[in-house]
């Protein structure tokens, strides 16, 4: 029986689930803690893409031969199944080929037209560098500032120094919904409301969110969410922004190229309505399949349940690394997913390579988030994140990997 099972409430009728058999890539006695990178495949992901290229390959939106047509209804499906997932609207989901170039297109689309000189944008101290770096391009294009939110002490952004901080110049707040280095999770709606508030548009970076918390766009009250799909159990290369309906009405195509046309002339091209005005050239059809499957795998499984056996491996977790001495815990204690810790005297990329050694896979590094590095007063930090696959053993195994580091590293 899976932790997953064991995680079950009394009298439920959750379908048994032995999640780690579902993904081959991860063998026995390997220890796959880097899910916050990027997660394993379940066969189904892996059956849905395999069939795609093996079976039912076309192009979409061009031909009109029965495949073609075929395989775009079924792309069309992944993208009424990814609005669904979301609680937006079909026509309110483009496909990309990640969160960051998601960011990116609200950016260039968005924010490169509807800022101006002097405007303000509201970022906090522990953004992913995804969610810095394209505000700082299009408020240097534009002339526009940039504000940083502070921590609490929890190490989750201070929504009370948001409040404090937000005026009416502030057009855009770029949040993470959860932090891809502490695992901690914002009060999105709060957020939401205090932007809306000053007449600001607000984005959530939902890399860390979509796969193990429910996201419904309307009831976090939200003006752009974005994810990408391989952080989701689905492939790479392919990602998403919702954004709501007006708001994509009235942005400018970012690309330009087939299918997001209506008329071509040397005179003057005219665009097709969103989503297809922000999807120039052939799309990456079979990511879209694929994340359609790893939709339907995580919601067969239930995001609650997902987190709810996060949860309980970060508390294990937690618990058995608070006996080390040498160890200092970064995070809140009920971070969605993520350990991030250090040991004393030992640089993180050490303890990584000998965790390794004992076949334990962390990340290690500034998790492209130096402004939070900076803010820690760190160079890096060790991070462990789980996934459906974990169990205690995995945590047991992290465990033994640290007291090696500290027996080597005395």
């Amino acid at each position: 029986m899976s932790v997953i099972d064991l995680l079950k409430p009394a009298g439920s009728t959750e379908r048994p689930l032995d999640a780690l058999a579902d993904f081959p890539a991860i063998p026995a006695g390997w220890s796959y803690l880097d899910t916050a990178a990027t997660a394993q495949k379940p066969k189904p992901v892996l059956d849905a893409i395999a069939r795609a290229y093996g079976e039912t390959y076309a192009t979409v939106h061009r031909g009109v031969y029965a495949r073609s047509a075929e395989m775009t209804l079924a792309y069309e499906a992944a993208r009424r199944r990814v609005a669904e997932f979301l609680g937006g609207q079909p026509d309110e989901i483009v496909f990309v080929r990640g969160a960051t170039e998601a960011i990116n297109l609200v950016a260039a689309s968005w924010a490169m037209t509807q800022l101006r000189a002097g405007d303000r944008i509201l970022l906090s101290q522990l953004e992913h560098h995804s969610n810095i770096v394209p505000w700082q391009m299009a408020a240097e294009k534009v002339g526009a500032h940039i504000d940083v939110a502070p921590l609490d002490a929890d190490g989750g952004i201070d929504l009370d120094a948001v409040e404090a901080m937000l005026t009416e110049r502030h057009k855009l707040v770029a949040l993470n919904h959860v932090s891809n280095v502490l695992g901690s999770v914002l009060d999105a709606p709060r957020a939401c409301a205090l932007a809306h508030r000053v007449g600001a548009k607000i984005l959530l970076d939902g890399c860390q969110s979509a796969p193990r918390l429910p996201v419904d766009v309307a009831a976090l009250g939200c003006d752009f969410y974005v994810f990408s799909g391989h952080k989701l159990y689905g492939p790479t290369g392919i990602g998403v922004l919702w954004a709501r309906a007006e708001l994509l009405e009235a942005m400018p195509p970012w690309q330009g190229g087939g299918a997001m046309i209506d008329r071509v002339s040397f005179a003057r091209t005219t665009y097709a309505p969103p989503p297809g005005r922000f999807e120039a050239g052939t799309p990456h059809i079979v990511g879209a399949l694929g994340l359609h499957a790893a939709i339907d795998y995580v919601e067969d499984i239930g995001r609650e349940r997902i987190h709810r056996h996060e949860a309980a491996l970060v508390a294990h977790a937690r618990d058995a690394l608070r006996g080390l001495n040498s160890v200092r815990l970064l995070g809140p204690a009920n971070s969605a997913g993520i350990v991030s810790f250090t040991v004393e005297g030992v640089h993180p990329h050490d303890v990584a390579t000998i965790l390794d050694e004992g076949r334990v896979a962390i990340r290690a590094g500034h998790h492209c988030a130096q402004p939070l590095m900076e803010y820690l007063g760190l160079p890096a930090t060790a991070r462990a994140s789980f996934g459906v696959y974990n169990g205690p053993a995995d945590v047991d195994a992290l465990v033994r990997g640290i007291e090696r580091v500290a027996r080597i590293f005395g």
